[in-house]
């Protein structure tokens, strides 16, 4: 056990110890165990985007045992997927890695502008499972966000009660929000806040962009002087809109670049005050050893090593 881990514990004050077992568990797993850093592998890319637009560029990946391999090959705190992917590796990775199950999901067939994905799994199912934490996604900006909080209220009360802590992503999105507008800080910022509200327990958000979507916004910004010019000083505010920095808030790794593009955002956010990253598609689509060698050094930034 470390200090870290304690003292990030500890603001989760009205939590069972259930929950509390669950969230050390995840810190204290693989190589950044300890640090209360977190790296965790999410492959939820085939039901969103499509297998092929997912997987084809590595073509091991359309396995579900390559995920949970490289997730305990490269020492991840966790891994996280919908149902189908984890039942088809329940068995064979069972405890050898903390899990979370996604329990909704949304296909890219039908489009809008507003999405509203379906519930696709159950508390139930995690504990079948025997994962570690729910996954949920909220996407404040669409029409649908209200059925998507009452939701998630729901199935949030329904893990405590079981001692499952909850992990959303909160992704603006919809027909109220500008396309630029999806990340720009203050709205990445105001969805941290969204989650944290609704109970999250850890909080995954994209990388905030320096625009400022609301004027009502702005306004407060140029104000106050909030400095939002480089990605360290947006992350280090949207860290601070999670309840000053007192819920565990990693970002995405979002679409497939290179290496170095990679490393160069991770660096960023690491001198921001993330507590880690949630990387997918920049992993799973390469090589294993690459994929390794990447999350390796992901983790390496975070911890200082």
């Amino acid at each position: 056990m470390t200090e870290r881990v304690d003292q990030i514990l500890s603001w989760y004050e009205s939590d069972p110890p259930g929950i509390l077992s669950n969230l050390r568990r995840m810190l204290m797993h693989g190589r950044t165990g300890g640090s209360g850093k977190m790296v965790i592998l999410p492959v939820d890319q085939g039901f969103e985007h499509g297998p092929a637009r997912s997987f084809a560029k590595n073509a091991p990946s359309y396995d579900p045992h390559f995920h949970y391999q490289l997730a305990i090959d490269a020492g991840c705190n966790a891994y996280a997927a919908p149902l189908g992917f984890l039942e088809q590796g329940g068995r064979s990775y069972a405890g050898k890695i903390p899990t979370i199950l996604k329990l909704n999901n949304s296909d890219s067939m039908l489009g809008g502008a507003d999405p509203c994905p379906a519930v696709t799994g159950s508390v139930e199912d995690a504990l079948r499972l025997g994962c570690c934490a729910i996954g949920y996604t909220i996407y404040p900006g669409s029409e649908h966000r209200n059925a998507m909080y009452e939701n998630l209220r729901i199935l949030i009360q329904e893990a405590k009660d079981v001692g499952l802590p909850t992990v959303v992503w909160s992704y603006p999105r919809g027909s109220s929000l500008s396309k630029t507008g999806e990340t720009a800080v203050d709205i990445i910022a105001y969805a941290a806040q969204v989650a944290c509200q609704l109970g999250a327990h850890v909080v995954k958000v994209k990388p905030p962009a320096a625009d400022i979507e609301h004027d009502a916004a702005r306004k407060v910004y140029e104000s106050e002087g909030i400095p939002v010019e480089t990605l360290a000083q947006r992350v280090e505010h949207v860290v601070q809109s999670a309840f000053n920095g007192k819920r565990i808030v990693i970002f995405s790794g979002g679409a497939a670049k290179r290496t170095e593009a990679v490393l160069g955002e991770i660096r960023d956010l690491a001198a921001g005050g993330a507590f880690g990253s949630i990387v997918g598609r920049n992993s799973f689509q390469r090589p294993k050893d690459e994929a390794v060698k990447l999350l390796h050094a992901i983790m390496d930034i975070y911890t200082g090593a």
